[in-house]
Order: structure tokens, then C-alpha cells, then sequence
């Protein structure tokens, strides 16, 4: 069965059926519970989870995961946040409004999933591009607390002056203005309890992952456990402010001699995992710069958007690390002809193999070469199971065809790129992060570039860089050397052969050769009839002591035992019904199964 874009959409509307996956099928692992694997505070942090996604209208997908008994039963039956909206609100919308409620890690898990076209669809991006990461700063005087902790000394021993009030703030930390002697720099300090907050809500996440996967099969077409070992990855650079000090820095070497970019240096004397001191890139960003006429009349726009491109192509094809982040707010115009570039928190080391089948495809799209395209996608392991080659090919091709001849003018990159992700989406494909990231980074550029100059050619730009990488990978001497490393390979599976059989024989003669199948979701089915079973068995009790207590209470009134009229034994039976028979109504009423 192949799923479409659709699909989540059958996630999103309170009420609705969903389409239930079969019991078919073979996995491995076991699904525990949230009180076995998260503790107490875990479980608090589900509870909050479930409540939200229910307050926003996501009731139904709380109780397919079985966490239906951690929202009160008022709050399951009353109308949603959604309902209750004057305007309707998309699922996209309502999913950044759940972000928005549950803190830092799930603004950022929201950011991240914008950067992965391939997986969740447009309708849905749309929505949680919505959500901006704005919270309130944190008290300056935690700040300056934290920056005396992580440096040795006090904050005036730091900095000749370090602004009162921070100049933003995010979900991770603030940034302030401040002054090293005589130099600007600016000042990045991690929220305080902020790693603590963001590895217990991992533990959370990677188990809600897990349990969509289980319990909601049609959920699997969006990879959630992929998607959060990602997220988890992405976080444990960005939440140590050296990883990005070591970006910079190393960005800040590359475009040195470069009189049109400028990377902020690095004060590494300031720096910690939990502080980032930076030198200050004067100027304004280029979106306000693009925005004001008079002032983008004064700039050298072909120079600066020839300059922004080439910037990013040395990234990839010579420095080998890309900032990924390139929005217009991390890009400052300094000069008429130089542009400034900040915060490396996002990086994404960009390795020879995946950059050649990038170069592969882009050649291929080029020359509509579609059969070069797949094949490149097949080679980055990007193709499913449920992949038809063919009608891939198929979807390519009209999309080449739709663009082929169009003038640079009309080039719009970014929808290109989005057009691209649908199709790839739409047919099983999942990019690997790592080229999702420079097919993303590239799109966000050649925007930015293309305002500044709309006569800017970037196929001119590429097509030098893309020869010499083809051309590098297929010269002779890189033909001889994967040549001996396939001939190795092979040598090494024929050297161990003869183990491996041998170890397979002797564990099958010895009886201990085993073969693991866990039927999907059997466990969940075991349990529901554990539960139904119970249910009927307590029903079956309450009414034998129903009609054991009416017996009683209609015998011969002079019946006494142990001093007590035999009457009085039927009505402590009646109560004793009652109270069973409330307790399993209520259990009922909270699994919200009455029909």
C-alpha cells in the first residue's frame, strides 16, 4: 500500500477514522510502557504532551498510542482549540500551535522538520514556517551569572562592557551587545536548564517516535524515528556553543583573503560550551536592506549576489562544511559590495560520495538525463521498497520538461526545489539528510542572490564546479583506486567466508541457530483482550453478587448470623455491586470506547 501526502492529513482531524494498519507483517522490537522506560518526571512530560495534542485537536491520535489515560476525561469530550477557532486552522497551523505550547525542543523539532520537503508535505511546511523562535529572554543577571561561571572570573573581567538588556533571544539562549577593550563583539548565553529540559524531552520524543511507528503504520511514510534521531543529532551540536565556535572559525579562515564576504571572528578566550563571544558584523540584514528602495539603490547588487553564490559554492565543493541555516536574517549587507555571514550553529560536513551523485543528478537534470537522476538516487540509497522506477522517471521527466528552455529570468529556484520534493515525496524516496541540507541551503541562496541581481546565471556558476568534480571522479587514477578498494572488499568477504560458515554450521548442529518473528501490533491485541476479558470477568462478579444479595435480602427474616439479621449481607452486597460497577462505568468512560 503507498501512501500520499493525504496520508497525514487522515492524522489530523478530531473524530475522524483513521485507516487502520492490518495485523501483517514482521518487526523487531517490543513497544514498553512509558512507566517503565521514562520515570516519573518522563511520565509527567507525557501527560503534558497528550494534553496539548489534545487541546489542539489531535485527541484521536493520543489514543491510538495509548496514552488516552493520561488526559482527563473533561478534557476529551469538551470542544478543542480547533473547534473552537473562529477561522479554521490547517494542520500545519494547529502542529505549530502544539510546538509552540510544549517549549524549546518541539520549536526547534518544528524547524527542523521544515528543512525536510522530501518527507512532510507542503500544506503542512506552510503551517510550521509559522511558528517563529521568540520567547521571552531569561533574567540578564542569570546571564551574567552563567557567563562568571563558565569563564572563571567576573563578567567585568570579561568585557569592558556587556549591554544590560539582551538584543534577541530563542528557544537555546540570548545574544547581548558587548565590548572586549576597545572591539564590538556579541555575546551568545545558553538558557539556563535548557540541555537538561531538552534530553529528557528526547527520551520522550524517541519513545512517542517508536510508539507512532507501532500503533499508527500509516505514520511510517514520514519516518518519525528517523526524523527524531536526526533532531537529537542536530541539537547535541548546537547545544555546545564550541562546535560552532569551531565553525566560524574555520569559516573565518576560508574567506580571510576574500574582500567581499566577511565571517565574524572568534574571541576564543570568551568561549565555553555554555557562552560564544564573537566579533560584530556591522550593517543590516538583507531582507530589511531589499525591502528599503533607497537603500538598495546604493548597493552593487550583481557584485553582492555573485559574491553570496560563490560563497556558498566553495562551502560545498572546496571547504566541504555548509551552513544550513542561510536565511536573509544571518545574512548582513556591510558594504555596497560585501556581505557579511553569521551563525554556523547549523553545519553539515558535505562528503565527497554524496556531493558527487548530487553533481550526477544535477548534470542529469540539466541534459534530461532523467535515467542519470534516479540512478543517482538509487546510488544515495534514497530509493524504498515501494519505489516504481518507472513512474519516477515518469514524474521527473514532466517536471524537466516544465522547466527546460525557461528563461534565467523566470528561474525560480526555490519552487523548483519544492516541486522536486513533492515528486521524490510522493513516490517513497527519502533523501539523505546531508544532501536534503545543501539542496535546501543552495534554494535559500540563489533566492536571496537572484533579488539582489535577477540577471545573476547561477548554471553558469555551477557548470565550471561541476566538471571539475566529475571529471575528478572519473579520471583514471580515482577509476584505479576504487578499482583496488572493491578488489579488497571482495578479498576480505572470501578471507572470512569460510568463518562465517563454519560459525553458521556449528550454531545449527549445536540447536541454538534462532529465528526471532514478532508479529506486529500482537502485543497491543494480547493486551486489549487481557482487558476486555477482565472487564467481562468483574461484570460477570458484580452481577452473581447482585442477585446473591437480592436472594439474601428476600430470606426468612429471622434468619441471624454472628449476631447480624442476614439482610444486612445483602445490602453490604448491593454496596459492594455498586462500587465495582461505578469503577468499571468509569474505566470505560476513560478509555472513551462506548460505542
Amino acid at each position: 500500500m503507498r501512501w500520499s501526502a493525504r496520508s497525514f492529513g487522515q492524522l489530523g482531524k478530531d473524530g475522524e477514522s483513521l485507516t487502520r494498519g492490518g495485523l501483517g507483517g514482521t518487526t523487531v522490537g517490543v513497544m514498553t510502557s512509558p512507566s517503565i522506560t521514562l520515570g516519573v518526571r518522563g511520565l509527567n512530560r507525557v501527560r503534558q504532551i497528550a494534553q496539548v495534542l489534545t487541546q489542539h485537536g489531535f485527541g484521536h491520535i493520543v489514543a491510538r498510542i495509548d496514552l488516552a489515560s493520561y488526559v482527563p476525561v473533561w478534557m476529551m469530550r469538551r470542544k478543542t482549540e480547533y473547534e473552537r477557532a473562529q477561522a479554521p486552522l490547517s494542520l500545519g497551523q494547529r502542529l505549530a500551535r502544539v510546538c509552540s505550547d510544549l517549549g524549546p525542543t518541539f520549536i526547534k523539532l518544528s524547524q527542523m522538520l521544515t528543512t525536510r520537503p522530501d518527507l512532510i508535505p507542503a500544506d503542512l511546511l506552510d503551517g510550521l514556517r509559522t511558528l517563529q523562535d521568540e520567547v521571552p529572554p531569561f533574567d540578564s543577571d542569570v546571564a551574567r551569572k552563567i557567563i562568571a561561571e563558565e569563564m572563571g572570573k567576573p563578567v567585568e573581567e570579561c568585557y569592558s562592557q556587556l549591554a544590560p538588556a539582551p538584543m534577541a533571544s530563542g528557544s537555546i539562549g540570548q545574544v547581548y551587545r558587548a565590548q572586549v577593550d576597545d572591539r564590538e563583539v556579541v555575546v551568545k548565553v545558553q538558557r539556563p536548564g535548557v540541555v537538561e529540559i531538552i534530553r529528557q524531552d528526547m527520551r520522550v520524543l524517541h519513545w512517542l517516535a517508536d510508539a507512532m511507528e507501532k500503533y499508527i503504520p500509516e505514520s511510517r511514510v514520514y519516518r518519525p524515528a528517523m526524523i527524531v534521531e536526526e533532531f537529537e543529532q542536530m541539537l547535541s551540536r548546537e547545544l555546545d556553543y564550541i562546535n560552532e565556535a569551531s565553525a566560524t572559525e574555520r569559516f573565518h579562515e576560508a574567506f580571510a583573503e576574500n574582500p567581499h564576504i566577511k565571517v565574524p571572528k572568534v574571541e576564543w578566550a570568551l568561549c565555553s560550551e555554555r557562552v560564544l563571544t564573537l566579533e560584530a558584523i556591522s550593517g543590516r540584514n538583507v531582507e530589511m536592506v531589499l525591502d528599503d528602495e533607497s537603500a538598495k539603490d546604493q548597493l552593487d547588487g550583481p557584485k553582492l549576489a555573485h559574491a553570496l553564490m560563490e560563497a556558498y559554492l566553495e562551502q560545498i565543493f572546496d571547504i566541504g562544511l555548509l551552513n544550513t541555516d542561510p536565511h536573509p536574517g544571518n545574512i548582513f549587507i556591510s558594504s555596497p559590495t560585501t556581505v557579511g555571514l553569521l551563525d554556523f550553529g547549523q553545519v553539515t560536513p558535505i562528503s565527497d560520495e554524496v556531493m558527487t551523485h548530487l553533481v550526477i543528478m544535477v548534470y542529469g537534470a540539466v541534459n534530461k538525463q532523467v535515467g542519470m537522476v534516479v540512478d543517482a538516487l538509487a546510488a544515495l540509497d534514497a530509493l524504498s521498497l515501494t519505489t516504481d522506477r518507472r513512474d519516477l522517471q515518469r514524474s521527473l521527466r514532466v517536471l524537466m520538461d516544465k522547466y527546460y528552455g525557461l528563461p534565467i529570468k523566470r528561474f525560480d529556484v526555490t519552487r523548483v526545489l519544492d516541486e522536486f520534493s513533492e515528486v521524490v515525496r510522493r513516490h517513497g524516496v527519502v533523501i539523505p539528510r546531508e544532501a536534503v541540507s545543501l539542496i535546501k541551503a543552495l534554494g535559500m541562496v540563489t533566492s536571496v542572490a537572484t533579488r539582489l541581481d535577477p540577471e545573476l546565471d547561477v548554471v553558469s556558476l555551477l557548470e565550471p564546479r561541476i566538471k571539475k568534480v566529475l571529471f575528478r571522479r572519473f579520471e583514471p587514477r580515482a577509476a584505479l583506486r576504487s578499482f583496488a578498494m572493491t578488489g579488497w572488499q571482495v578479498v576480505t568477504l572470501l578471507r572470512q567466508a569460510p568463518t562465517n560458515l563454519r560459525e553458521l554450521l556449528r550454531r545449527l548442529a549445536a540447536g541454538t541457530w534462532q529465528l526471532n518473528v514478532q508479529h506486529e501490533n500482537i502485543d497491543r491485541l494480547a493486551s486489549e483482550l487481557d482487558r476486555s476479558s477482565n472487564r467481562l470477568s468483574i461484570a460477570v462478579i458484580i452481577a452473581a453478587i447482585i442477585v446473591g444479595s437480592s436472594i439474601v435480602v428476600t430470606a426468612d427474616t429471622s434468619l441471624v448470623l454472628f449476631d447480624v439479621k442476614v439482610q444486612w449481607f445483602g445490602i453490604f452486597g448491593f454496596l459492594v455491586a455498586g462500587i465495582l460497577g461505578l469503577a468499571l462505568s468509569w474505566a470505560i468512560l476513560r478509555s472513551g470506547r462506548l460505542h
